[in-house]
């Protein structure tokens, strides 16, 4: 149900909406896109669409907690639930309809065979408590992703229970946090964290009860190494270093990186959200990188808008393997089995990630997408990525100021906002007006470190045909805020079903949820 209402814009009675330049409707709609309020503005509280038969059994095994009130829901006819998610659909951008240039969040196209075998029967019906001896499949296929995961990350462990990128963080740096105790190292309390690195990368190691420390960047987006060298010390539990890092630059000199940090006796967290960017051409093993996660929802496949379901898979180096949670997937006399208590191999795990083994459906989607590219095809996922975005790059350069133009960029290009000064356009303003010409807002003021950043990740499944229908509407609209027509902005946008909204209010005091008081006594809205 659309239950999310953060300050709907009103209009008098019989106004139309406004559209600078196109004949106004009467009735709200346009075209093909229906107007229609919210579900609980709806008619209709006094029917349903659905009858019931009678309840068997009383509720006095409820232990009072009967409704006694409404249950507050509208009710609708099969024609009308199904209308009203249609037009709901159709006011919501999405990857099937066009590009998803999100930098830093990797919004690719998923292909519709992975979708096909994540609900064949034997996966999508699966249980976790069933059988082992009845699952032989499920693991199989688990263990094949595993391996393949090692092989592309030149990494000899992994551990699949990590259900999203920051999950698969904690992962990783409890392993490394066991590791320190098991060496009688549990006084490093600090992590060492770039400014430019994903917001999570603190949050986790605060979370896990670690200090944060800040490593300057350089002037050309990478790490500081004279920083970082003069900041590792005894107390250095570990670095997290984003490669290809937020600014979509490959981090030239990691294997140093690596070095000064192992020196110093901490260990090398890689944050492996970028990786689709360097999959099948760089391991980043042979970098010195002792655990990194990787987002399967991202570089195999399944775009994460929503909220997930994602994976997180975390593989591990030699010194940190045994610390791996459980569970784990062995070959035994038996066929395939778990790994999931604290004891023999398993004596050092750190504990466990999830109630179960992971997210069955995404290791599904991973894998078909591996083996309907092979290696050959995941290299070419990294050489398309990187491809895409310095054609962006190239092609709205000459209006744009590129954050770092010097060299070409990995898998995302960055611009910020010097291009925009004295025009009266912000970031936000020329973000809002790519709503009008049919396309989602690229990443908006992120990574920190650029002023008015907008973050463009192409990803390497548009065509050129597609990114040509990008770049030509952002030259057009840069065009339109360098020519000095700053009211086209300052108002959009114009053309969505709704107009800007007070932003700052909504995500301050977000209308989230909908209560049964709301009703009037005649049980309609109040």
């Amino acid at each position: 149900m659309n239950m999310v209402n953060v300050g709907r814009p009103t209009r008098p009675e019989g106004e139309a909406p406004q559209d600078p330049g196109a004949r106004r409707s009467l009735s709200g709609g346009r075209g093909l896109l229906q107007d229609e309020p919210l579900l609980f503005e709806l008619e209709g509280w006094d029917k349903t669409g659905v009858d019931f038969e009678p309840a068997e059994h009383d509720a006095s095994d409820l232990a009072g907690l009967t409704r006694e009130g409404q249950i507050g829901i509208p009710g609708l006819s099969e024609p009308e639930a199904v209308r009203h998610y249609v037009r709901l659909s159709q006011k919501n951008h999405a990857i099937d309809l066009a590009l998803y240039p999100l930098g830093s969040c990797t919004m690719k196209h998923n292909p519709r065979l992975n979708e096909k075998m994540a609900r064949l029967a034997g996966f999508a019906d699966l249980h976790p408590l069933q059988p082992l001896s009845t699952t032989q499949g499920a693991l199989k296929l688990m263990d094949r992703l595993a391996h393949w995961l090692k092989t592309l990350t030149g990494m000899p462990a992994v551990a699949l229970a990590p259900k999203a990128g920051a999950h698969g963080e904690l992962c990783g740096l409890l392993c490394i946090k066991a590791a320190h105790e098991a060496a009688g190292n549990g006084d490093r309390r600090r992590v060492l964290v770039p400014t430019s690195a994903h917001g999570t990368n603190p949050a986790t190691a605060a979370f896990v009860g670690y200090s944060v420390t800040e490593i300057a960047q350089t002037e050309d987006g990478r790490v500081d190494l004279a920083d970082l060298a003069a900041k590792l010390g005894p107390d250095v539990a570990a670095i997290m270093v984003t490669n290809p890092n937020t600014c979509g630059l490959f981090e030239r000199d990691v294997i140093e990186i690596a070095r000064l940090t192992h020196a110093a006796g901490a260990y090398f967290y890689c944050d492996g959200a970028n990786f689709n960017a360097i999959v099948g051409r760089v391991r980043p093993g042979d970098l010195g990188v002792d655990a990194m996660h990787i987002n399967l929802h991202k570089t195999f496949s399944t775009p994460h808008g929503g909220g997930g379901p994602g994976a997180g898979p975390v593989v591990l180096s030699a010194a940190l393997a045994t610390f791996a949670p459980a569970p784990w997937v062995v070959s035994g006399p038996d066929g395939l089995t778990l790994v999931e208590e604290a004891k023999d191999e398993a004596a050092q795990a750190f504990g466990r990630m999830s109630a179960f083994q992971g997210q069955m459906g995404m290791f599904v989607r991973a894998y078909a997408y591996m083996l309907s590219h092979g290696a050959d095809g995941l290299r070419q996922v990294a050489e398309d990525a990187v491809l895409n975005a310095n054609y962006v790059k190239a092609r709205l350069g000459d209006l744009m100021t590129a954050a770092f133009p010097d060299g070409p960029c990995m898998h995302e290009a960055l611009f910020d906002d010097r291009w925009l000064e004295g025009t009266g356009v912000t970031t936000l303003d020329f973000a809002k007006a790519m709503i009008d010409e049919g396309f989602h807002p690229m990443t908006m003021y992120f990574p920190l470190v650029v002023h008015g950043a907008m973050l463009i990740e192409p990803t390497e499944t548009e065509s050129k045909r597609e990114l040509d229908r990008f770049c030509e509407a952002l030259r057009l609209l840069a065009a339109a805020a360098l020519a000095g027509d700053a009211d086209r902005f300052k108002g959009a946008p114009h053309l969505a079903p709704l107009r800007r909204l007070d932003e700052t209010l909504a995500a301050r005091k977000p209308k989230l949820t909908w209560r049964p008081e709301s009703l009037s006594s005649s049980g309609e809205a109040a």
